[in-house]
């Protein structure tokens, strides 16, 4: 017979450990991301007063997002080396990692887009 220990009474539920919370996080900033450039382009559709150039001003904000999204995800894979795996979360900081780097590129070609229409506007009036 296997002598009772102190944490034998919890069930399973109570028994798990906080797990790995900057990778959780770091999906759900992914998200963000990904999703403030159509966001934004949604209210531009929508709204009477934002034209799509003040909607494409969002690149800042996916950029921010990416960052802090890749910055996230690898705390959250350090974690998870640091408990050797017993945090979890490793499929959580891949998906936030990938959905980060998305974040990024849609950022940077929202950006180059909105500064190549400023040159070509520029330029045309010339």
């Amino acid at each position: 017979m296997v002598a009772p220990t102190r944490d034998s009474s919890l069930g399973p539920a109570e028994r798990r450990r906080g797990g790995n919370p900057r990778a959780v996080a770091s999906v759900v900033v992914g998200l963000a991301a990904v999703l403030v450039i159509p966001a934004a382009l949604v209210l531009q559709y929508y709204s009477v007063t934002v034209t799509l150039i003040e909607s494409l001003g969002s690149a800042g904000p996916a950029l921010v997002f990416g960052l802090c999204a890749l910055v996230l995800a690898r705390r959250g894979r350090e974690a998870y080396a640091r408990t050797i795996g017993r945090s979890g979360g490793m499929t959580m900081a891949r998906i936030g990692r990938a959905l980060g780097v998305l974040g990024l590129c849609l950022g940077i070609s929202t950006g180059l887009a909105v500064g190549f229409y400023g040159l070509l506007t520029l330029f045309a009036r010339s």
